[in-house]
């Protein structure tokens, strides 16, 4: 007997979330690789997920896809540069969390969803609701506050928010699907990647190798760990709307947030207290203004799938 459209709503929200949770504690799988300098992990990162890429897509038929992406100079610096943007996150991220900065990690994914509606804006010229206008200006006093009493930018979760934010801009612009796209993107940077471990490894820099047991098998999971999530994420994205997905999303940076407060102990004073209390106002707003659109246009249910079949 077959499930109900319900059950199949339920099993994609469980996908969804089970990827954001895993994107939540992945500071639990780099901070055992802190000795590994963050480059060379960002390298093993792009060579290991595509070796597990690969053959995934290839098995599910999408080779003609990553062919047809290469052959078209659209497609290829649209992959390009959006590859880049995300090599660039994965960088600033591993770089912080072995650093001692997950909390301020957390709050540039918590600024990833109002970056995206001022992207709309400022990029796309979409008109802005008076909602969207006010979170955006509670979250950059929420940003200004964290200058004013802490004495700097918190530029870890600016530089986060920004690369995560027009990364997803440009993949919007992008034809392929999720695992598709980040095949491409690994594939363009892979030889670069490639040749940066070659080079330490010659120059016996190289953690394979050298490092102890156990931080060889982590590096080796890069691309499981990489990859597993983006197939939830992938599954989850197709079933769902984009409001239950976005709902969804704050549980990563949750996590994030509670691992960085109870797990490693990082200071979580008032200036900080207050400025993320900000920030989860302008998320509120945000929030409770996408869900008032949505009932507008008749959509009650927020795990129902999308009107429109991809």
């Amino acid at each position: 007997m077959s499930a109900g459209p319900g059950s199949a709503a339920w099993r994609a929200a469980l996908a969804a979330l089970t990827c954001y949770l895993i994107w939540g504690l992945v500071p639990l799988y780099w901070r055992p690789l802190a000795a590994v300098d963050a480059h060379e992990l960002i390298a093993h990162r792009l060579v290991w997920s595509f070796v597990f890429l690969a053959p995934l897509l290839a098995w599910l038929g999408g080779g003609r896809e990553v062919v047809a992406a290469l052959r078209s100079p659209r497609s290829l610096g649209l992959n390009l540069a959006s590859g880049l943007l995300l090599t660039a996150n994965w960088l600033v991220y591993v770089w912080a969390v072995n650093s001692g900065h997950v909390i301020e990690s957390s709050l540039g994914y918590f600024l990833v969803p109002l970056v995206n509606v001022a992207l709309g804006r400022f990029v796309l010229h979409e008109q802005l609701r008076p909602g969207q206008w006010l979170a955006i200006a509670l979250a950059a006093a929420g940003v200004t506050l964290q200058l004013v009493q802490l004495g700097r930018l918190p530029w870890i979760a600016l530089a986060l928010a920004a690369t995560f934010g027009t990364y997803g801009l440009l993949r919007k612009r992008s034809e392929l699907g999720p695992l598709t796209g980040l095949t491409v993107e690994t594939l363009l940077l892979m030889p670069l990647a490639a040749g940066f471990l070659l080079w330490r490894a010659a120059a016996g820099t190289g953690a394979l190798g050298h490092a102890p047991a156990l931080t060889q098998g982590l590096i080796l999971c890069a691309g499981v760990v990489t990859a597993v999530p983006l197939l939830l994420f992938a599954y989850g994205a197709r079933r769902l709307r984009l409001t239950t997905l976005g709902l969804l999303q704050y549980a990563a940076p949750t996590v994030q947030l509670a691992l960085g407060v109870w797990v490693y102990r990082e200071t979580f004073d008032r200036a900080r207290a207050q400025s993320f209390g900000l920030i989860w106002i302008a998320l509120a707003l945000y929030t409770a203004d996408a869900l008032w659109r949505q009932r507008r246009r008749g959509g009650l249910n927020p795990l129902s799938p999308p009107a429109v079949a991809s």
